[in-house]
């Protein structure tokens, strides 16, 4: 546990940024997806050449986030027991929700109804994508609890950005409005939302880093 606390933001980091270079990296071997209009989640589906390695790597991505876990509760367990064990379950959903389960629940596009994988895979990935963008808010409550205003501020314009985005890429997910230029190109809304919620976690971790 001692170790964890210790190095628990450099394996959040390594989350980060295992979980970010997936689409890309497998982008490579998978010549029919196309970054712009399809869902991350498509390169676990059972259709898909290199599902065997999104989905433990997924796994990977997901165990990282949740060795963090330690080191972000123990930063502010001093501060608030209630919002530093929230701020480390908004990681936590995001890494077992979003990505273990990912690995472990695929996805099957060709089902014309939802399997019991795929109801768990939904279910997990839409409980991660919340815990993911409340992140800033708990950071802003805990850092505003500590009077330090202008890291508060900070993570207040990085979670309004996070909102927005986040926003976009839900009205892309809409039958109705996936016609609307930007709105038809699902792949790159959701990529771009989860760049701008990576970057509170990123931040975060780097300025803790640096602060021991």
């Amino acid at each position: 546990m001692l170790f964890l606390k210790k190095y628990g933001f450099y394996f959040l980091l390594l989350g980060v940024l295992s979980d970010f270079l997936t689409p890309y990296i497998l982008g490579l071997f998978y010549p029919e997806m196309n970054q712009m209009t399809m869902v991350m989640s498509v390169f676990g589906d059972v259709a898909s050449p290199v599902r065997g390695a999104f989905l433990v790597w997924s796994v990977v991505s997901g165990v990282l986030f949740v060795l963090a876990l330690p080191a972000i509760y123990e930063t502010f367990r001093a501060t608030s027991r209630v919002l530093a064990g929230w701020l480390a379950v908004a990681i936590g959903l995001y890494g077992i929700g979003d990505c273990i389960f990912t690995g472990l629940f695929s996805i099957d596009t060709e089902q014309s109804t939802w399997t019991l994988s795929t109801w768990v895979h939904n279910i997990g990935s839409g409980l991660g994508y919340a815990g993911f963008l409340l992140f800033p808010l708990f950071l802003i409550l805990l850092y505003r609890k500590q009077g330090k205003v202008r890291q508060s501020n900070i993570y207040l314009v990085l979670f309004i950005i996070s909102l927005l985005s986040a926003g976009v890429y839900g009205l892309a997910r809409i039958p109705a409005l996936n016609q609307v230029p930007v709105l038809d190109q699902i792949g790159f809304c959701q990529r771009v939302s989860f760049f701008l919620n990576y970057l509170p976690i990123v931040v975060f971790a780097v300025g803790r880093i640096r602060n021991k």
